[in-house]
């Protein structure tokens, strides 16, 4: 048998980059309805009708929820677009 020759992993000088998501949180009012609501996020957020109904909901019983997680940049038009249509959103 011959001899195993052994295999050295080269020596990468990598830097190792860290998203950070971002949380686009919708919150509960008095003024907006239910339709409304989901309507917004399934246009907005791309949300299937089922999500965006389980979502509305959780943002009337709890106040607030993340609706959709991503970066800054690509949640930023999303808030400005729910902001628009008359419903309180931020970027945390």
């Amino acid at each position: 048998m011959g001899k195993v020759k052994e295999f050295e992993m080269p020596d990468f000088d990598t830097d190792v980059i860290e998203i950070e998501e971002s949380k686009l949180v919708v919150f509960n009012d008095d003024k907006n309805t239910f339709e409304h609501v989901i309507d917004t996020l399934i246009d907005v957020c791309g949300h299937t009708p089922e999500q965006a109904e389980q979502c509305a909901w959780i943002i009337h019983s709890k106040g607030k929820y993340a609706v959709k997680e991503g970066s800054f940049e690509a949640l930023a038009p999303m808030r400005n677009d729910i902001c628009r249509r008359g419903i309180s959103a931020e970027i945390m």
